[in-house]
């Protein structure tokens, strides 16, 4: 049994110590943002500040020694000058002003340093997770991962302030304290003040490692509700066509039921941590007092020593009460950030070489060779695919769902890497040029467009960002939504709402056909962009996309067939391989899968034709 408890210990032992590993690694990572290389005015901004530190410390605890010989200066029986604790009161006054202008004068000059490191520290985040790899993103959750961020940035902030301004300064001053009291009086001040200060601290670190389980839960409740809550709202069409109002409050609810009962846990600990510091602090002024007011009594201290002594103990205590709060908050915040540094601890799952260069696609050759590839190993999507598009040819590529085409177009924007076999562009295989360089080669009309909850202006314009008025109205002429536009109250600026929910799904293809224009690559990649629209939409939209497409290299992916008539092959994929290949008039006298396909397709058109050919005749009786 003892055995046992002793290996548990160990184990305890271990986790703490790799804890505080990772606390410490949490801390030295932000050291280069509080020294920016390169950015001398704000190292000097730094020096400064530490100087100020050190100045507006020094005057704090001077001050009591004013108030010690003014005191002592107004004694009865003293047979001094009237001017003298005058003096020491404007002294003691000053020293007060001064050591708080000290202060305040450190904040200002370091407020540039600390909004900046959190800028830098925001930006870097921002951007590493926008290279993150397309199977992080489609594997995170949005609410969870926001909050993570949102508090590892405030964490830092708080970090910044209060750790370096403080942490540090409170330790500094209570080692100074005890200094003047051991040189002035007997060691016992100094030991009790020792002795209270330690206690207080030990109690306080334990107390608040321990009440860190239930913080760190009602973090994960928080993300949780959080992640539900968003969830939740960008579904809410969903949420609507089921009537599920009610269901989607209940999921909600018992997430916050989990963070109010964390919550509730977290302040009884408090209560009971700030109740045992009371004490603590209490107990060791009231004995310092004791030892004081002996001293008095026995004609070793004056009257002025017994406030001088009563003054220190007063002014540690209030840092005192503050260190447990800064402790507790600097924990809680090394545990955001550790949050946030594991984010940027995930390493990009396609990375560029060193010194990668810009792919250059002036023809638009494009060349699967012999590529294979499996998102598990367990799994394999891709089969020994291989394909040529002439530069300015079309290829379509068709099949059933699963079968592997929206893939292709996965590793053509080098979302991912292939497991064998080579992508060619121009004959640059891709993994060897910057992802940067291939997506700006390459102009995509997805199935689902998702438009930023912004303009109608600014969602066009992001196929090049900077293109003026003129060329972003000319782009939207093209893609024959202009006068759609002019027709809207706000024309150009008016608001698409959330995931572009203002628009119908023919508006929005229109949209990204129109930023698709004004990015002008040289490919283009339509991923069933038309398979979500009605029969009429769906002809306007394709002859926008035919326009768009003469003289670029174009891979279309369909679902409807009708929609790939034109191209000049045609890839028939199922189960990851090509089966069938050919024009659309070979493929058909072939009957073969691409026949009976188009076979089904058109007996299904004739049934929706003929259905609304009833349905017209009904309503006209």
């Amino acid at each position: 049994m003892s055995r046992d408890r002793g290996g548990q210990k160990r184990r305890i032992d271990r986790v703490r110590e790799v804890k505080f590993k990772d606390e410490l690694k949490a801390v030295t990572k932000l050291f280069p943002y509080l020294w920016p290389r390169g950015h001398w005015d704000l190292r000097v901004r730094v020096v400064i500040a530490l100087g100020l530190l050190v100045c507006a410390k020094s005057l704090t605890v001077y001050v009591p020694m004013f108030y010690k010989h003014a005191v002592d200066a107004l004694t009865p029986g003293k047979a001094l000058l009237i001017g003298v604790p005058i003096m020491l009161i404007v002294g003691y006054g000053v020293a007060r002003v001064g050591a708080q202008a000290f202060a305040e004068l450190r904040d200002a000059v370091f407020a540039k340093v600390g909004q900046r490191a959190v800028r830098d520290v925001a930006l870097t985040t921002f951007r590493h997770l926008h290279q993150l790899s397309l199977r992080f993103h489609l594997e995170r959750q949005t609410g969870g991962l926001s909050r993570a961020v949102e508090r590892g940035i405030r964490g830092t902030e708080f970090l910044l302030d209060y750790f370096l301004f403080s942490f540090v300064p409170t330790m500094f001053e209570i080692v100074l304290v005890c200094a003047i009291l051991w040189s002035l009086y007997e060691w016992t001040f100094a030991a009790v003040t020792v002795v209270t200060i330690a206690a207080y601290v030990t109690f306080t670190f334990l107390v608040t490692d321990w009440r860190l389980q239930f913080r760190r839960e009602m973090n994960e409740r928080d993300s949780e509700a959080n992640t539900k809550a968003i969830d939740s709202l960008l579904n809410y069409e969903t949420v609507k066509y089921f009537a599920n109002e009610d269901h989607e409050s209940k999921r909600f609810d018992r997430a916050l039921q989990a963070y109010e009962f964390a919550a509730v846990k977290s302040q009884h600990t408090l209560s009971f941590l700030n109740i045992g510091q009371g004490i603590i602090i209490t107990t060791g002024l009231v004995s310092v007092m004791l030892l004081a007011a002996e001293g008095v009594s026995a004609g070793r201290m004056t009257v002025g020593d017994f406030v001088l002594v009563n003054s220190y103990l007063v002014q540690l205590y209030q840092p005192l009460n503050v260190l447990g709060t800064v402790y507790r908050n600097i924990k809680q915040s090394l545990t955001d950030l550790e949050s946030m540094f594991r984010l940027l601890g995930v390493a990009p799952e396609v990375q560029d070489k060193p010194a990668a260069p810009a792919l250059t696609a002036t023809r638009g050759e494009i060349v699967f060779d012999h590529v294979s590839f499996a998102y598990d190993p367990r799994r394999p999507i891709l089969k020994d695919v291989s394909f040529r598009i002439a530069p300015g040819g079309t290829l379509a590529i068709v099949g059933p769902s699963g079968a592997g085409k929206s893939t292709i177009s996965r590793l053509l924007f080098r979302f991912y890497d292939v497991n064998e076999g080579s992508i060619k562009i121009d004959g640059q295989d891709l993994r060897d040029v910057s992802q940067d360089s291939i997506r700006r080669a390459i102009g995509v009309v997805p199935q689902d467009t998702v438009l930023f909850n912004d303009s109608i202006f600014y969602n066009i314009a992001y196929g090049r960002p900077g293109a003026s008025a003129a060329e972003v109205e000319g782009a939207a002429r093209h893609a024959q939504i202009a006068e759609f536009v002019k027709a809207l109250p706000d024309g150009y600026n008016s608001a698409v709402g959330e995931r572009g929910l203002k628009l119908s799904g023919g508006e929005k293809q229109r949209v990204a056909i129109a930023r698709v224009i004004l990015k002008e690559p040289r490919i283009l990649l339509f991923d069933e962009a038309t398979s979500a629209l009605d029969t009429a939409t769906e002809r306007e939209i394709q002859a926008s996309l035919d326009e768009v497409s003469q003289d670029r290299t174009t891979l279309i992916i369909a679902h409807r067939l009708s929609t790939v008539i034109h191209a000049n092959e045609i890839l028939v994929v199922d189960d990851g391989r090509i089966v069938e290949r050919g024009n659309h008039g070979q493929l058909i006298a072939r009957h073969g899968v691409y026949a009976a396909m188009w076979e089904r397709q058109q007996e299904a058109d004739a049934r929706a034709a003929a259905l609304a050919a009833e349905t017209q005749i009904e309503v006209a009786e």
